[in-house]
């Protein structure tokens, strides 16, 4: 049995704290009751495709949103779950990359050739072309499709752009980190470049605006420009709440007691997005889409805990497949849900979004093969039983191999060095080095003693490379019964077998130097070409020559506004 330690605090201190108590999951005071007759009674009937608007947040913790018993403020988020169905079974991928492309595609990442990591701005990499697309699947279907927000899905060549994969409209940054108001993006020292795009070109004219404002604001014009007599699928990829630590300082003032800076200043960004869903659900009423309408809410990985977010109770966190880093919050609000204001079990994934909206807008799935998502709207809606009895979490052989692992621990069929997560009805199992592997609760105090992020650490157990839990009964994965069950580790083993036999080769190439903001403009953006076919692989002299003209005036200005803006915010609160 492991052996843990409590730094800083006893266990009592944190029960009165309120941290390790059983309502941790306590619903908002309007959950699961209807005060109005009227409520119960059934929807209308589809008469035509609904509206659907898939809000995606980034980094948000599982624990960082009101119904969770968060100090945080989000009555937004809170009335909309409570009015819909909050999906407390809902997983998610730990990083960015993997959770939107599985979106996108309704496939697991190892179907893709992206188990490994995230799409880096450098890398001549993307969402395999391929791939249909869900927005060019309801694009079949007769709808208007715009995404606003991060894409994160790789921009080497023009093909890889959103407005190519199946979106009218786009705007929004295509890396993965960026400045909240300037929208410049340093991926590594002295690589620093504008990204923010109207369509595919480059929207200067926007710098200076608070991305979560420009994005609702966004989504309120596209909404008023369209008829709700049409189908509209917009995708909000909300940049918040991944770092750099920003927002309007007076989102920040509200939370002027919480001792702990990054946790202030991440509860106000989190809270300044629950204001921006806020304004996009008035939007919705005001122009008439409403009414059929679907809004799906989601987390694209678990919060960042030395960046504010957190988890808590769950185990780990971004970057980890400990349920800290997979278990996702998730809601759908809809007037066409048959049975809402309930909490739903249902397993869920987030590949289950491609089958499920584009059967809501009676699209046609037989011609897409090889989907590992299902579609789990009459879970949601009526709550029968989720089509979906098991989630791979992933395969990366590229992870570094832990260091106690071997084939002969794995029964002679699997390599438990090897990173990789699997559940299978209550039974989860990993294998390899699943990251970080803590239980951290909300950093709201000044000062712990020693290291503030590291309450609670797990001290036994570092020479493992198999672990098994049953999830139901141990959601937060504090007992390992790998050695009491062989049995159920060796089946779980055999799935990972399965699943590894139909991966595909991982996309991960070498960063190449053309794509360097500087022979692109100042900006971040396609450098390859149809044309160009492999020869700028490597190339760098004769591209430092064909792009020379490119740099101007503004660049260098925009390096003295981006080293000035640094400066600033290191003296922000």
């Amino acid at each position: 049995m492991a052996v843990y330690a409590l730094t800083g605090f006893s266990l009592v201190s944190l029960l009165s704290f309120g941290y390790l108590s059983w309502d941790w999951m306590k619903p908002s005071l309007v959950a699961d009751v209807a005060t109005d007759p009227m409520e119960k009674s059934l929807p209308p009937t589809f008469t035509r495709p609904p509206h659907i608007i898939f809000i995606l947040t980034d980094d948000q913790g599982y624990h960082d949103v009101g119904y969770h018993g968060s100090d945080i403020q989000t009555p937004t988020l809170d009335r909309l779950a409570a009015e819909g169905v909050k999906l407390e079974n809902y997983y998610i991928q730990p990083i960015c990359t993997p959770s939107r492309s599985q979106l996108i595609t309704g496939r697991y990442q190892i179907h893709t050739g992206l188990q490994h990591s995230i799409i880096r701005p450098r890398q001549p990499n993307c969402l395999p072309l391929d791939q249909v697309t869900l927005p060019q699947k309801l694009q079949e279907a007769g709808y208007s499709t715009h995404m606003v927000g991060k894409w994160h899905l790789g921009f080497y060549k023009k093909e890889c752009l959103p407005t190519r994969r199946g979106f009218d409209t786009f705007l929004g940054s295509l890396t993965g980190n960026v400045d909240y108001y300037t929208y410049d993006n340093c991926d590594g020292p002295g690589v620093c470049g504008y990204d923010l795009h109207e369509g595919e070109d480059v929207a200067w004219d926007q710098s200076g605006k608070y991305s979560t404002f420009l994005y609702a604001q966004r989504v309120s014009k596209i909404l008023a420009s369209h008829s709700p007599k049409e189908p509209i699928f917009i995708y909000v990829a909300f940049q918040a709440v991944h770092t750099p630590l920003q927002s309007p300082k007076e989102y920040i003032y509200r939370y002027r007691s919480m001792g702990n800076v990054a946790r202030r200043k991440y509860a106000a960004m989190v809270t300044c997005m629950d204001e921006a869903v806020k304004n996009i659900t008035w939007a919705l009423k005001k122009y008439g889409y409403y009414d059929n309408s679907v809004i799906v809410f989601s987390t694209d990985n678990g919060g960042q805990t030395f960046s504010g977010g957190s988890n808590w109770p769950l185990r780990g966190r971004k970057g980890t497949y400990w349920e800290g880093g997979v278990r996702g919050i998730g809601f759908v609000h809809s007037p066409l849900i048959k049975r809402k204001r309930r909490t739903s079990w249902a397993l869920v994934h987030i590949t289950d979004w491609y089958p499920t909206l584009v059967s809501l807008a009676r699209g046609n799935l037989s011609n897409v093969q090889g989907l590992d998502g299902y579609d789990v709207w009459p879970a949601i809606s009526e709550g029968k039983e989720s089509p979906r009895t098991e989630i791979l979490h992933n395969i990366d052989p590229l992870y570094n191999h832990a260091k106690y692992g071997s084939l002969e621990d794995g029964f002679g069929i699997w390599n438990t060095a090897v990173q990789a997560s699997i559940r299978v009805g209550e039974w989860k199992l990993l294998t390899g080095d699943p990251g970080y592997s803590d239980w951290i609760p909300p950093q709201t105090l000044t000062n712990f003693p020693g290291s503030w992020w590291n309450l609670e650490r797990l001290t036994d157990g570092l020479r493992k490379s198999v672990w098994l839990f049953n999830i139901t009964a141990d959601p937060y994965e504090r007992y390992d019964l790998s050695e009491q069950r062989p049995d159920v580790v060796r089946m779980l083993l055999t799935r990972l077998v399965h699943y590894n036999r139909t991966a595909i080769p991982v996309r991960y190439p070498a960063e190449n130097p053309r794509a360097h903001p500087d022979f692109n403009g100042g900006a971040w953006g396609p450098w390859a070409s149809e044309d160009d076919g492999e020869e700028w692989e490597g190339s760098r002299e004769p591209l430092k020559n064909r792009n020379k003209k490119k740099k101007c005036k503004i660049c260098k200005l925009r390096s003295f506004f981006r080293k000035l803006n640094t400066r600033l915010m290191s003296n922000r609160i």
